[in-house]
């Protein structure tokens, strides 16, 4: 069992990178192997909705993207984690899910889904909410933890201080353990549920 962490932060060892250590910890002495990477500090650029992964399997830029996504694939968690920009994700962090999650056809039903958000002062709860949506949207399960999954700080040290928000760093990491084994488990009992052929409507017809 497998979880992927990525940080949407620019800073290696920053507030965002201590709180997804955190976690990372819990699930590692939980038997949960853990990859952490780095995508604040690269170049990505956003989804141009040409379609081209709809015939290829792979997004036509050829970057971070789709070599996440092979990770993805092969992952049973996902954690995405993000510090507040005007109480939104980094834009670097969005266009890499925006095009992570279009392009990619595998099914993403039951993969374990998290995010977490750090912030100097306020504005993460909307982070966390629009974080959430990409995995609301393809069929995975979100773990929840004490508190909304937030750490407040301006430095990692100050992440450290924030002694709530680090306690819910460490639930986090133990639901999301229990939650990926018990859907092993399910799986190897019951099976992934069936899914309906998608249906896609709009306003007119």
């Amino acid at each position: 069992m497998k979880v992927l962490l990525i940080n949407g932060s620019p800073h290696l060892n920053g507030c965002t990178f201590t709180a997804l250590n955190e976690v990372a910890t819990v699930l590692n002495n939980e038997g949960i192997e853990t990859e952490l990477l780095q995508v604040g500090n690269k170049d990505i650029r956003g989804c141009i909705s040409c379609f081209k992964c709809r015939s290829s399997g792979v997004c036509v830029f050829d970057d971070e993207v789709n070599k996440i996504a092979k990770k993805f694939e092969e992952a049973d968690g996902l954690i995405v984690g993000s510090p507040t920009y005007f109480s939104g994700p980094n834009g670097t962090l969005v266009s890499l899910l925006d095009r992570l999650f279009f392009s990619t056809q595998f099914n993403k039903s039951m993969k374990v889904g998290a995010c977490v958000t750090t912030a100097r002062r306020a504005g993460n709860t909307s982070t966390f909410d629009q974080l959430n949506k990409y995995f609301t949207i393809a069929n995975m399960p979100i773990v929840s933890s004490q508190y909304w999954n937030l750490t407040f700080g301006y430095t990692a040290e100050d992440t450290k201080q924030d002694l709530e928000g680090m306690q819910t760093m460490r639930t986090l990491g133990l639901n999301m353990a229990f939650l990926i084994k018990s859907i092993q488990l399910g799986k190897e009992k019951y099976g992934i549920p069936e899914r309906e052929k998608k249906v896609n409507t709009n306003f007119t017809k």
